[in-house]
Formats: C-alpha cells, structure tokens, sequence
C-alpha cells in the first residue's frame, strides 16, 4: 500500500514533465517507429498493386542481389574503407581545428572562424559539386585553364581518370563536414577549467604539453562519442559525394561506387524497391551492430566514456 502510495507520489510531482515529453515522444513514434514496418518489403516481391503486405513474400532473396553482384566486392570495399578514411581525417582535422580556434584572444576572430568552419557544413551537397566542377572541369576549369597552363602541367582529364578521386572525395568530404565536428570539440574545450592551464604555466609546461596533458585527456569522452556515433554509419556513404559530386562519371564507378549510389542505380534501372529496401536494412543492422559492440568495448576499457 504504500509503494503504491509511493509510486502515486512521485507521478504526481513528474506528471508536468511527463506532459512536456509527450508532443516529442508522439513526434518520434510517428516519424522513426511507424515507418520500420516497412521492414517487411525486405523479405517480399514488392508490386504496387496487391502493396506493402499483400505483396508475395520472397524471403532472402533480396539480399541475394547485394551479396550476388560481380561488383559486391568493389561497393564494400569502398564503402568501408572511404569511411575509415573520412572518420580519421575528420577527427584529427576537427580536433586540430576547435585547439587552434580555442587558442583566438580576440572574441570576433573567433566567432568569425566557427561560422567559416560551419558554414561549409550547411552548404547542400549540390552547391558543393558545382564547386568541385568548376574546379576540375575539363573545358573550363581554374585548374586546368588557370593554374596548370601557368606552371606548364598539361590539363588532367579529372573526371574520366580515377587516379585524384579517393583524395578529391576525402578533402572535400573534410571541407564540408569537419565544422560540425570542431564545434563539438569547441564546446568541451570551453568547459575545461582554466586552472588547470594556470597551474601548468606555473610549472613550465608549454603550449604543447598543455595540449597533450590537458586539453586531450579532456577530450576523449567527445572524441569516443563522435566516433562511436560516425563507426555505427561506416556501412552508410553520403550520397550526394559519391553520386553528385562525381557527377555519375561512369569512368568513376571503380572508386566512387558505394552500397548506396549501387542500390538507387539499380532502383533507377529496374524499379526494386524490395533489394533496396534489403540492402538498408543490411546497412542498418550492421550499424547497430556495430555501436553497441564499440560501446561495449570502450565500457570494458573506460566505463565512464561509454555512450550507454
């Protein structure tokens, strides 16, 4: 009776909040929740007209295609490794970025470097392969009509040679995603005491052993988060970077090709919806996977930095 009484209590005084949640709990049922039913297209032989449940079912034979192609080896490979790359390169330049950007005395300056770091990031990927074309193009291109006839270097047929590619797409990925990264970083830096860099200037210790000593250590529990959140997404590419960006070079396809620029051709070509949909759920049991094996592996080590 009196746990009961207990538990009345306690409903009473959370009850507003509760109340408060409920729009943003009825929002995320509707949005992320109602629409995993359609995980059963999967295993079906999608038609519109008999729909998503009368549709004949077809068991793995969706999967079969991810897995049965010629080219599967290519689109994983790439996929993955594009991935590491980006995680890595996007780390270190977003960590370098928010300890440069922390270091400005001058407030404006620093506003003003956030908002140039950032500004990349909400820039439509559309937007950014125009940019790289007007870079790279072959007939009118800065590189090939303004720099390389001033050095002498003869014009690079950029989007029929593969050989730029895997290092266009990591530096342009890092321009345009690096600000949200260094923001994050920013933000933790702004929460570490400053005594802890007054007692070690009164120590001697230099701007690097600061670095190394404080600023860091300080760091990790935002680097393993980022990086556990950026592992669970290692089988998802950016679409827009592979396919637009590229501009759907069939000369390309060797380093640009990825599981999802490989599903919407073959959406595009053929109309199945049902390997589409197979090939993202594959992607987003393996990105579950893939986090909660991380986070096991970082309590084991740390308990306090794991997400959960």
């Amino acid at each position: 009776m009196e746990r009961k009484k207990l538990s009345a209590a306690k409903l009473r005084q959370y009850l507003p909040l509760y109340l408060m949640m409920l729009p943003a709990l009825i929002y995320l049922f509707i949005n992320n929740y109602i629409p995993m039913t359609g995980i059963v297209v999967a295993f079906k032989k999608f038609n519109a007209n008999d729909g998503m449940f009368g549709s004949p079912w077809a068991g793995f034979t969706n999967f079969t295609y991810l897995f049965g192609s010629n080219d599967t080896a290519i689109i994983i490979r790439n996929t993955l490794l594009y991935n590491v790359a980006f995680i890595i390169v996007n780390t270190v330049a977003g960590i370098m970025l928010a300890i440069f950007i922390s270091d400005v005395v001058s407030h404006k300056l620093k506003k003003l470097y956030q908002s140039a770091v950032l500004l990349p990031f909400l820039i439509s990927i559309v937007v950014v392969s125009y940019i790289v074309f007007a870079l790279l193009s072959h007939e009118n291109g800065m590189l090939n009509k303004g720099l390389f006839p001033a050095l002498g270097i003869e014009p690079v047929q950029w989007y029929n040679d593969t050989t730029w590619w895997p290092l266009i797409l990591i530096v342009t990925n890092c321009w345009k995603g690096v600000g949200y990264g260094t923001l994050i970083y920013i933000a933790a830096i702004a929460g570490i005491d400053n005594s802890f860099y007054e007692a070690a200037e009164l120590d001697g210790a230099n701007k690097w052993q600061q670095i190394t000593k404080i600023t860091l250590p300080c760091l990790v529990p935002s680097i393993i988060t980022l990086l556990i959140m950026n592992i669970g997404k290692i089988f998802y590419s950016d679409f827009g970077l592979f396919y637009q960006v590229p501009q759907n070079s069939g000369s390309l396809f060797t380093v640009t090709n990825t599981i999802d620029t490989y599903v919407y051709r073959a959406l595009i070509s053929s109309g199945g919806i049902g390997r589409s949909s197979a090939a993202s759920l594959f992607q987003s049991v393996v990105g579950f996977v893939l986090v909660m094996v991380s986070n096991l592996i970082v309590r084991k080590a740390s308990p306090d930095n794991a997400i959960f």
